[in-house]
């Protein structure tokens, strides 16, 4: 047993998949940024990108299957050509679509189109935002970040964004941490960016580092993996199992292969019968018997309030 289910056995819980609710596809690992916590290793320089043929044998299934919310990600996903075309596929479909967007591609020259764009789909955004701190943020991110950052906040708002669209933002620990509760940190957030900056927005969402890629490496360099590995075990949750993104989530990589979540599929995890598995050789109905593949990575999941795509899973931090 991996620490993780040695975790789960104590507690006698056990993780299994639920219904199908959000196809997240992660369309390649190109971004124009490179922030040190990235669990996906993405960089400018990555390569790995979608090309047009998966693009359109996913929308197939979209439109084939509807899962109720389509979530697109990378790198920055805006930067893969197709990411449009997923986006009509999928809102043509009936399903949701989030953008999980960085913030600063919408300062980049050559994406003045993309506000306009989401806000004409009614795209919900999940934006990061590691901290409302400049200093915490241009040390994550890169300098200049923050300033680029709100710049973007700002026109977002200004199309309904925050308002009558969806905007949420994410917030990171900046190093080995774990992050407070999510409540009190949306409400910390809430006052700094509108009593500083005007800028509002619906819901923050508190995610754990994960010590994979990038970060992992890191913390291997300052010789601190062991120690992080230890604080995850060590603030086990079994109350957070019920909301892991793993039970209702199926996570594409950029040639259509699938995961049980996007960090499994950063991890090489792919899901197999016999032969690894591509989306179009399955349908939600005949996922429920596969197990969800897990490792001590998942520890990160499951400390104190639980984190996700959409942030704590324990029931009081929703």
């Amino acid at each position: 047993m991996n620490p993780f289910e040695l975790k789960l056995s104590a507690h006698h819980r056990v993780l299994q998949r639920g219904t199908l609710q959000t196809l997240q596809i992660n369309v390649g690992r190109r971004c124009n940024q490179a922030c040190r916590h990235c669990h996906v290793d993405a960089a400018p320089w990555r390569t790995e990108m979608m090309d047009r043929e998966t693009a359109v044998r996913i929308a197939a299934w979209i439109d084939a299957y509807r899962p109720p919310v389509v979530d697109i990600t990378g790198g920055a996903p805006e930067l893969n050509d197709h990411f449009r075309f997923l986006v009509e596929s999928a809102r043509n479909a009936g399903s949701r679509v989030i953008d999980r967007c960085n913030l600063t591609i919408l300062e980049e020259p050559g994406f003045e189109w993309l506000i306009g764009f989401l806000a004409l789909h009614d795209v919900e955004i999940v934006a990061s935002l590691p901290c409302y701190s400049p200093e915490n943020v241009n040390r994550q991110r890169g300098q200049g970040v923050f300033d680029r950052s709100i710049s973007a906040l700002k026109k977002l708002n200004s199309a309904g964004y925050g308002a009558h669209r969806t905007l949420h933002l994410v917030y990171n620990p900046v190093g080995p941490t774990l992050p407070g509760p999510q409540w009190e940190l949306e409400a910390d957030y809430k006052q700094a960016l509108r009593s500083s900056f005007g800028i509002e927005f619906h819901q923050l969402y508190a995610i754990t580092n994960q010590p994979i890629a990038r970060f992992a490496e890191d913390l291997r360099q300052q010789g601190r993996l062991e120690e992080y590995l230890e604080l995850l075990s060590r603030n086990f949750n079994p109350e957070t199992i019920d909301g892991l993104m793993c039970r209702s989530t199926l996570s594409v990589g950029w040639r259509g292969e699938i995961y049980d979540c996007d960090f499994n599929q950063m991890l090489g995890m792919q899901l197999r019968n016999g032969r690894p598995l591509y989306l179009w050789d399955v349908a939600p109905d005949t996922l429920e018997p596969y197990p969800i593949q897990t490792g001590g990575h998942c520890l990160a999941c499951t400390a104190a309030g639980g984190s996700s795509c959409g942030g704590a899973t324990a029931p009081k931090n929703r």
